[in-house]
């Protein structure tokens, strides 16, 4: 079982009813279904290949120990990917020894009249299909990557995995104006890091 058609065509209620009784085939199967979508999740919120890996078992652990109290309200793989964005939560916020890289010098800076010291850069049109897209998007990722957690995690909820901002201050346990304004600054701050690609600076 493997890719989109396998997310589609799976029966949760089935699979729920077989993993409750214990079937050994069900927790393989779940995993297979499972695994792809969340270790692209947890790539984008680690900062390592292993530290997303170990993300994504911690997640299915979790999972497999709190089954019993699954509501079967959502689907299996909607309960799994908020579990997994848990752990990666849990597994950053444990490592983390020092205070924040800042922002600041990415962000636009401003007039007293309220006016950017410096115009938008506008970019050029980007290629929508083929290897430019493929190196588009893994320029993109990478540029996320280097975002400070707090402003990369906050973006990677809401504009990549798709969470509003209420579900996104329920998962970071933050105020709604909290994830507003990290959610604004780390848009700001990855267009600063793109605009070199993609408004005209670089080949």
């Amino acid at each position: 079982m493997n890719g989109a058609t396998a997310t589609a065509d799976y029966d949760d209620a089935g699979l729920l009813a077989r993993l409750r009784s214990n079937d050994e085939a069900a927790f393989d199967e779940l995993v297979d279904l499972a695994t792809p979508r969340l270790l692209s999740l947890a790539r984008k919120m680690m900062p390592s290949e292993a530290d997303a890996e170990d993300a994504v078992q911690d997640a299915f652990l979790n999972a497999f120990k709190n089954l019993p109290g699954f509501d079967g309200r959502s689907k299996l793989t909607t309960w799994l990917h908020q579990i997994t964005v848990n752990a990666c939560l849990m597994k950053l916020r444990s490592r983390r020894r020092r205070p924040e890289t800042s922002i600041d010098s990415l962000l636009p800076e401003y007039l007293p009249d309220g006016h950017q010291k410096k115009p938008q850069k506008r970019w050029h049109e980007i290629a929508e299909g083929g290897i430019e897209k493929a190196e588009m998007c893994e320029l993109v990722r990478s540029r996320i990557s280097e975002l400070p957690e707090q402003y990369r995690v906050v973006l990677v909820l809401r504009d990549v995995e798709g969470l509003d901002t209420e579900e996104t201050a329920a998962v970071l346990e933050v105020t709604l104006d909290t994830v507003r304004t990290r959610l604004h600054r780390a848009r700001q701050a990855l267009k600063a890091l793109l605009d070199p690609y993609f408004a005209g600076d670089t080949p």
